[in-house]
């Protein structure tokens, strides 16, 4: 039964929306409706869902606000658009983390720590002669409840002289100062060290104690003339002929320079590089708690704050369970009846919140986990749950790709809160690439009919089944299609990758094989334990072994906030001969600057800059290939010095970036563009798309190479100076996946990813699929932790972890063939397979 059409009144009405690729789109929407954009990779839906939609809710919203309180938020802009009527206040779910700090917890994020605080401030068991506490005091992001010693982080650390000086047999000139920095400054420090009157080229260790001490642990700054270049004989006697310096150095110790760079540098690789000098160890004061004693010595059921937050929900809500029956009140003399009161009633209001987060799917996290450490899409339901406990009524929900992360058992328990948010009088809006949810939707809005330059257009918005009429959709063929079963003839293992005894997070000496020369797909319900098998201790184990160090990968972000990262115990027993390589591709940005873009990650751009300095103009002018990079000065607008913006300062509101005035975006000086090749400057071959550039580059083997791959693998709309900002975790990690592709091989090589297909259309993902399937028929070896049954039907073994999350997981339920595995009764991955196949 066709559903009735909404009345034009209950329609958001967007007129000329243009933003990013959208083609100046005039589209209705309804509202307190569940509607579902869908399209391909880069087609324009999130352009229309958030930057249009969204934006303009929240700008309106924002006009009512004070100017000066405007000042204290982060705004989204004004989306380009000619008019939207009838929209409501919206709320967006994204994915995005915001800033990444170990105090923001699951606790926090859900408010449901602030309720416990009051539980135990007002029902807490206090020892005798304590006098009450407040709520803050058993916070330890409060001065008040942090513990004094720690100050709340939990942890020490220390920085000794073994730390700082690993070899002593070494000079201070030979660096045995291995914490102080490299290169100039460095060197500063150490030729202030000859001024001072410091012998640099003994031995450490047969340097005085009194002088290593202050070496390291001074926390004076003194400042000294530096003769660079001088011998230390040299620099005594111009100091005694009081000779003009080459200019005055300040001295810091490398204790006070490990500790100051850890805390101030911008740079996540500076502070990667000093955490290497630092140990962290619990707080002998608070034991790693990070509150003060007073808040720990309150107990509720027997546990103080910090025992009780880091519980399992599940079991928070088994004990809540007991405080809020009915016969709470009769039992527990120790406490007054005033405090059973209050207990039963903050139980009641805790326990209806974590029902919620139970029902999404999320009982195995505990109150204390920090969120860096949780999964986007962990970190999205966290926020769904604590929107579904608002009973907020008449607002947009706009939420981002709400399913990614998501096995299908959980998907369910998502789908049921979508529909909660709607029966409360709401509008949900999701972009979205499950076909589960396309087709339980009110209404779909398609995008497309292609990525970028290729989309923008509105092909369908009505009732879902309706979309089976429109030929251009490439959603339509997924939806409506006969969907074709996966029957890949199995590739036989040619070894085994063993690792025994395996211990991490809720894993607990686990053993698995993994098959090489092959695909294979690690399942289990989210939380089970999977990323921890595969993104880390395979990794690090198989990383260790083969000399790496740390996997491929941007360094991570640090603060002493974090958290330390705990190692995997356990080993490889076999198999590692046959790995000469191990790659991780992640979804982890390609770089944090707009500096960093597609043609500069991949490489490709060393090519085209080699093209242009070969070309006669250039020689002409004594132009070599650094002379078209805008990051170097020679070549770059000096205004911009290369960005091609400049940000303009408004006072109350937020800042905007305009064109460059002098090179109008193009980021090189007039000089430079001067140059052309096959008609094009430097500037202009950085607007070309991919598609583009692979005709204008088709007899250029060396860049052709690698742009065939991107486009092979669905990225054929992007840029190629496309700023790394703008490119979402899928697109960064197909860009990773393109530019190993493009690669010669070096030997047998381990790719491992995780979740390559969250954000991916069907389509997108039938291409990952080729080039996954390319590298493993070029005789590698391909691991892949995956939720989407199509991939993994089309695996050649899958690991199924679980049964359950957290606790109740950890082990291999079935491992085999996808068929074996679709056949297992334990598995809750088998009967969504079993579909699959």
């Amino acid at each position: 039964m066709t559903p009735r059409p909404l009345p034009p009144s209950g329609f958001i009405q967007v007129r000329g929306a243009r933003e990013h690729n959208l083609k100046n789109i005039d589209v209705d929407i309804p509202r307190d409706a569940l509607v579902v954009f869908t399209g391909v990779s880069g087609s324009g839906k999130s352009s229309l869902a958030f930057s249009t939609l969204y934006a303009e809710a929240q700008r309106r919203y924002f006009e009512s606000v004070a100017p000066y309180a405007r000042r204290l938020i982060d705004q989204v802009g004004v989306p380009d658009v000619d008019a939207i009527d009838g929209l409501p206040p919206a709320v967006a779910l994204q994915q995005q983390r915001g800033t990444p700090s170990a105090r923001s917890s699951v606790g926090s994020v859900t408010t449901l720590s602030s309720s416990l605080r009051m539980l135990y401030s007002r029902a807490g068991q206090y020892p005798a002669g304590q006098p009450m506490l407040y709520a803050e005091d058993f916070s330890a992001n409060t001065p008040q409840g942090a513990c004094p010693e720690c100050h709340g982080l939990g942890r020490v650390y220390e920085v000794n002289e073994a730390t700082l000086v690993p070899d002593p047999s070494l000079t201070i000139r030979e660096r045995a100062v291995a914490a102080w920095p490299m290169a100039w400054q460095g060197q500063n420090l150490r030729d202030i060290l000859v001024t001072l009157g410091y012998d640099v080229d003994v031995p450490w260790r047969d340097l005085p104690q009194a002088q290593r001490d202050w070496i390291l642990f001074t926390e004076e700054t003194p400042t000294a003339p530096v003769y660079a270049g001088l011998t230390p004989a040299q620099t005594r006697a111009a100091l005694e002929r009081k000779q003009e310096p080459s200019y005055q150095g300040t001295f810091m110790g490398a204790r006070r320079y490990v500790l100051h760079t850890f805390m101030h540098s911008q740079s996540a690789q500076m502070r990667k590089r000093v955490a290497r000098f630092m140990r962290p160890s619990p707080c002998p004061a608070c034991g790693g708690k990070r509150l003060k004693r007073e808040a720990l010595g309150v107990t509720f059921a027997g546990l103080d704050i910090a025992e009780l937050s880091q519980l399992p929900l599940q079991a928070l809500a088994h004990l809540l369970r007991k405080v809020a029956a009915s016969d709470y009140l009769t039992q527990h003399g120790e406490l007054t009846v005033e405090k059973r009161l209050a207990a039963q009633r903050i139980a009641h209001e805790v326990l209806d919140r974590i029902e919620t987060l139970l029902d999404l799917g999320l009982g195995y996290l505990a109150l204390e986990r920090s969120t860096p450490t949780l999964s986007s899409g962990e970190l999205q339901r966290l926020r769904l749950a604590t929107q579904l406990n608002s009973q907020l009524f008449g607002v947009v929900y706009v939420l981002d790709e709400p399913s990614a992360g998501l096995h299908p058992a959980d998907s369910e328990a998502l789908f049921d809160a979508l529909v909660r948010l709607k029966q409360a009088g709401n509008s949900v809006y999701v972009v979205e690439h499950d076909l589960d949810t396309m087709r339980r939707a009110d209404w779909l809005v398609d995008v497309g009919p292609a990525a970028g330059e290729n989309g923008g257009n509105i092909l369908y918005s009505g009732p879902p089944q309706g979309l089976a009429q429109v030929k251009a959709s490439c959603t339509a063929a997924y939806l409506f299609g006969e969907q074709t079963k996966a029957s890949p003839e199995r590739r036989q293992a040619k070894d085994w990758l063993t690792l025994e005894g395996v211990t991490r997070n809720n894993l607990a000496d686990l053993s698995a094989a993994f098959p090489l020369g092959c695909f294979t797909s690690v399942t289990g319900i989210s939380g089970s334990g999977k990323s921890s098998l595969v993104s880390q201790a395979l990794l690090e184990l198989v990383s260790a072994h083969l000399g790496q160090g740390e996997p491929a990968g941007d360094p991570a972000e640090q603060s002493l906030e974090d958290e330390p990262e705990q190692a995997s115990s356990g080993h490889v027993s076999a198999g590692l001969g046959s790995i000469k390589r191990l790659v991780q591709v992640d979804q982890k940005p390609i770089g944090r600057t707009p500096r960093s873009n597609l043609a500069t990650y991949t490489g490709l751009f060393d090519n085209v800059r080699k093209l242009f300095a070969a070309t006669e103009q250039a020689k002409a002018q004594g132009f070599d290939a650094g002379r078209f990079s805008f990051n170097v000065a020679k070549g770059r607008c000096p205004t911009c010095e290369g960005e091609g913006f400049v940000s303009v300062e408004l006072l109350f509101m937020p800042s905007v970036y305009a064109p460059c005035p002098t090179c109008h975006g193009a980021r090189y000086n007039p000089e430079t563009l001067s140059v052309t090749w096959q008609g094009m400057n430097i500037a202009q071959v950085l607007q070309l798309t991919v598609d583009q550039a692979l005709q204008a580059f088709a007899e250029q083997p060396p860049v052709r190479r690698c742009l065939q791959v991107l486009q092979d693998i669905g990225l054929g709309y992007l840029r190629l100076g496309q700023p790394a900002t703008e490119l979402s975790g899928g697109e960064a990690q197909r860009i990773k996946l393109a530019t190993e592709l493009q690669r010669t091989a070096r030997g047998a090589t381990l790719y491992v990813l995780d979740e390559p297909t969250n954000g991916l259309h069907p389509q997108d993902i039938d291409r990952l699929l080729v080039q996954l399937n390319r590298l493993v028929d070029s005789g590698h070896s391909v691991v892949v932790v995956e939720h989407d049954m199509r991939m993994v039907a089309q695996s050649d073994w899958v690991i199924d972890i679980g049964p359950g999350a957290g606790d109740a997981g950890g082990k291999v339920v079935a491992c085999g063939t996808p068929q074996h595995v679709a056949r297992c009764d334990g598995s809750r991955t088998a009967a969504f397979l079993a579909k699959a196949l």
